[in-house]
């Protein structure tokens, strides 16, 4: 069995739908009670100070802050730097800390109540529907934040200095209500001196990739291996190289439940792809029955040359990959030529989602506080001790990187302005269920490509018929 995600560095794609199925069970609660919350009107405000140069956010300088922070795989040591770094600028404040692990279960009754924290760390498994609380008007606009000044980068604004994608993840119906703190990034997983000492190299294109299949399969090595159990891992190369062949517009589509979206040429193309490369005998034989650690210590042991994962691998298998296997992450190839995505664009997305309540009774010292928190040197000093690329961007420049967190960080930078993800899959969760399940079975060769585009986009059309689902556009 997966961990529990609050003892993982990253959380999965697995785990953060399990986390929004438990979230969701306290939506009706949160729902029903959310207009009982509204009555005191926010009259337990401490008020605001006077906005200036050095007090963007007009801060009360004496005025009581109060942080909760998801105690996990990155502990919390970092969050409390920054709280440190709030009190020396103001040392009549008062810091209230907590570090948890069940943020949901026991920040639940306060929205409800109408008295959450000034600042909340929405993660981990159990965590609240960011759904629910932005329809129910519980979280608060970050845009002043976003354009107020940059705590340790003079000339830029805090919007500036995020890596691309960051303000998105966190915007609904037009309004930037989360700012995530980590940064992960998808793509194809292999051991470089393992390739090096073969003489095979990271295959850019797709007929590259099958030729080095072919290869590594005459070498006694299954090319390619996944986390069977979940296929959602082996599902986002396959969309990654939808996006790179279809572009945003694919995505934009996808994520808006238009029409037919999941029977556009670059989604059929990319599950025919994935189809041959199953039924050409790339994938390592038994790969479905295998959970995460057991794929991944398969990987780990050369008995698969390939493994697809986001960034958070090279953290999960440390006292797993023997020493010297210095695993890096390449990008998933491009399918043609005529790709509208270039080769180095990756799926990337920002996770570990800060809030600040509507209802706060210190909001400028929230943002205030995540000001200094995604400032350059906390993230640069999050980044050493935690091994993540952090989502505020030069974080790891200069910076002696392992091998996995170095492949990474090029990655984004080769991506540039490249990078992309879906959203359909934190919006509508019955929908990513439906996508993950259908590319297990494509990959097993139970159902055809064809078959695999009906299926999800009949799931599609039922989820964009349901009136009682509440919709988001990109």
């Amino acid at each position: 069995m997966n961990p529990e995600p609050q003892l993982r560095p990253y959380p999965t794609r697995r785990s953060l739908l399990k986390a929004a199925g438990t979230a969701a069970l306290s939506v009706p609660l949160l729902t029903a009670c959310v207009t009982a919350g509204k009555k005191d009107g926010g009259g337990n405000s401490v008020g605001a100070g006077e906005k200036t140069a050095d007090n963007p956010l007009g801060v009360k300088a004496d005025a009581p802050l109060e942080v909760v922070v998801f105690k996990g795989g990155y502990g919390d040591d970092y969050a409390i730097k920054a709280e440190t770094q709030y009190t020396q600028k103001y040392p009549k404040a008062k810091i209230d800390h907590k570090g948890l692990q069940k943020v949901g279960e026991a920040m639940q009754p306060r929205f409800v109540a109408g008295n959450p924290p000034d600042v909340v760390d929405n993660t981990g498994a159990g965590r609240l529907d960011i759904a629910t609380l932005v329809s129910a008007g519980q979280v608060g606009d970050l845009a002043e934040l976003l354009d107020a000044p940059a705590f340790d980068v003079p000339g830029k604004k805090v919007r500036d200095t995020l890596l691309p994608g960051v303000v998105d993840d966190g915007t609904f119906a037009g309004s930037t209500v989360a700012l995530n703190f980590t940064y992960t990034v998808w793509g194809l997983w292999y051991s470089r001196p393992f390739f090096a000492a073969k003489g095979w190299t990271c295959p850019k294109t797709w007929a590259e990739m099958l030729a080095l299949c072919a290869t590594i399969k005459k070498a006694g090595l299954a090319p390619w291996t996944y986390q069977g159990k979940y296929p959602e891992y082996i599902n986002d190369p396959l969309l990654s190289m939808a996006a790179k062949v279809g572009g945003k517009d694919l995505i934009k589509a996808v994520d808006n439940l238009q029409p037919g979206a999941w029977k556009q040429d670059g989604l059929v193309q990319a599950a025919t792809a994935f189809a041959e490369l199953a039924g050409k005998g790339y994938i390592m034989s038994g790969s479905e029955a295998l959970s995460h650690t057991e794929a991944q210590a398969a990987w780990c042991q050369h008995k698969a040359a390939f493994i697809p994962c986001g960034s958070w691998l090279e953290s999960e298998q440390k006292g797993v990959a023997p020493a010297g296997f210095d695993m890096v992450m390449g990008a998933v190839p491009a399918l043609t030529a005529a790709d509208q995505l270039p080769v180095a664009a990756v799926q990337a997305a920002s996770s570990e989602s800060y809030l600040v309540p509507s209802k706060a009774k210190n909001p400028a010292g929230g943002k205030e506080y995540l000001r200094m928190l995604f400032s350059k040197a906390s993230a640069t000093a999050f980044a050493q001790a935690n091994s993540t690329l952090p989502a505020v961007a030069g974080a790891t420049d200069g910076l002696t990187l392992s091998s996995g967190l170095g492949s990474v960080r090029d990655a984004v930078v080769a991506a540039g302005d490249n990078t992309f993800t879906y959203r359909f899959r934190t919006w509508y969760s019955p929908l990513a269920k439906a996508v993950d399940d259908a590319t297990g079975e494509l990959v097993n060769r139970r159902i055809s490509p064809a078959d695999w585009s009906t299926r999800i986009q009949k799931a599609a059309d039922s989820l964009a018929k349901d009136a009682t689902v509440t919709k988001y556009t990109r």
